[in-house]
C-alpha cells in the first residue's frame, strides 16, 4: 500500500518539485498540496494523508502553528517541517509542536523520500546537519543521572511526550485520563527543574529516551 503524503509550501517551485519527486516513487502517493498554512491545515484534515510536509514559513499560518492545529484534531498525524533554519531552538519548537521530522530546504530533494519512509515507519527524521547541531547544543551533565529520581511510569510518560504524542494519545496508550497525563508532565518539569516542554524534549534526547533520527 502506498504512503499518502501532503506537501505545503508557499514557493510553487519547491512545492511542485517535491511533489513530483515523491510521486515518482512506487510506494508514495501525493494526496494534495497547499500554498499557505491555513489551507494546509484544512486540506490535511480533510484528506488525512499519512505524512504531512509543512514549510516552516508560510503566509497566514506558519508551519509550527499549523502542526499544532493539525495535531490537536488528528493526534496521530505524522508531520515533517521544511526549513531554511538549522538552529536547535527552531528544531525543538517544531518537535514540541508535535513534528516527527525536520528537513533543511537545502537538502530536502535528497532527503525527503528517506524522511517520509522513516516517519511513516515510526521514527524521527532530522537532516544530518540539524542532528549534529542539536547534539552539539545539548550540554554535558555530570554526576548521577537525573533519571534516577523518576519512577518507571514517569520515564514512560517522558519518553512518550518527547516522541511527540499528545496527552490524549498517551492517555489512550496507558489507560490514563488526559488530565492525569498533564499532571505527570507538570510533575516531570518540576522534578527535573525544567521551565517548559521544549526543555523537557531536550532533556529526553540528551539522556537517550528518544532518538534524534
Amino acid at each position: 500500500m502506498s504512503i499518502t503524503v501532503f506537501v505545503a509550501d508557499d514557493h510553487a517551485i519547491v512545492r511542485e518539485g517535491l511533489a513530483t519527486l515523491l510521486a515518482a516513487q512506487p510506494d508514495i502517493e501525493v494526496a494534495g498540496t497547499a500554498s499557505n498554512g491555513r489551507e494546509a491545515v484544512a486540506r490535511a484534515l480533510q484528506l488525512r494523508p499519512q505524512v504531512v510536509i509543512l514549510d516552516i514559513s508560510m503566509p497566514e499560518l506558519d508551519g509550527i502553528e499549523a502542526t499544532r492545529r493539525i495535531r490537536e484534531r488528528e493526534p496521530q498525524a505524522l508531520i515533517a517541517i521544511l526549513s531554511m533554519h538549522a538552529g536547535a531552538q527552531h528544531v525543538f519548537h517544531a518537535l514540541e509542536a508535535g513534528a516527527r521530522g525536520y528537513l533543511l530546504k537545502e537538502s530536502a530533494s535528497k532527503e525527503i523520500i528517506d524522511a517520509v519512509r522513516a516517519i511513516q515507519a515510526g521514527r524521527r527524521y532530522l537532516s544530518p546537519k540539524v542532528a549534529e547541531i542539536v547534539a552539539e547544543g545539548l550540554s554535558e551533565r555530570s554526576g548521577a543521572s537525573p533519571l534516577e529520581s523518576l519512577s518507571k511510569r514517569e520515564r514512560e510518560i517522558l519518553k512518550l511526550v518527547a516522541d511527540g504524542n499528545s496527552s490524549l494519545r498517551i492517555g489512550e496508550m496507558l489507560h490514563l485520563s488526559p488530565k492525569t497525563v498533564d499532571s505527570y508532565r507538570s510533575r516531570l518539569m518540576q522534578k527535573l527543574h525544567l521551565p517548559d516542554l521544549v526543555a523537557l524534549i531536550k532533556f529526553a534526547i540528551q539522556y537517550g529516551l528518544t532518538s534524534l533520527d
